[in-house]
């Protein structure tokens, strides 16, 4: 008796259940990758600085983990964390690509990219409760749809 086919079988489902894990969380996966790669950086390049900071004061550089239980490691943490904006626009720009199964904030998972003028319901799609600016189709309109939704009206 073979085991062969069995293998091939059950290896194809497993691939597939990996490719819908991260298809169905692309979103929160991509932040946490981002927020880890950005703290590792962060933390190389604090301890690079904190050392030079030593050494031109004439006292012996620290390690790598006196440096992460330092409290000079996570004033430079939260200082960074304040930059609101930056994270906005990235989490604006990545849910029009990026899914996230059960969020409220993320698309329907098969509705992943950009969205036609009658779905956001702008320039002649637009709906007389509708913003001023969604409805017009002059430069308003533009403006809006670029801000909306990332594409031209």
């Amino acid at each position: 008796m073979s085991f062969a086919p069995n293998l091939g079988r059950a290896a194809a489902p497993a691939q597939h259940r990996v490719w819908r894990f991260l298809r169905h969380n692309g979103l929160g996966l991509f932040f946490l990758t981002t927020f880890l790669l950005a703290l590792a950086g962060q933390a190389v390049a604090g301890q690079a600085d904190f050392n030079n900071q030593l050494v031109t004061d004439g006292m012996a550089p620290v390690s790598f983990g006196a440096y992460l239980t330092s409290s000079d490691f996570t004033v430079d943490v939260t200082e960074n964390w304040q930059s609101e904006y930056l994270q906005f626009f990235l989490y604006i720009f990545a849910t029009v690509w990026l899914l996230q199964r059960g969020s409220p904030e993320s698309k329907q998972l098969d509705r992943a990219g950009t969205e036609s003028d009658e779905e956001q319901m702008v320039g002649k799609h637009g709906k007389e409760d509708s913003p001023r600016w969604a409805a017009v189709t002059d430069w308003r309109g533009l403006v809006y749809s670029r801000c909306t939704t990332g594409v031209e009206g």
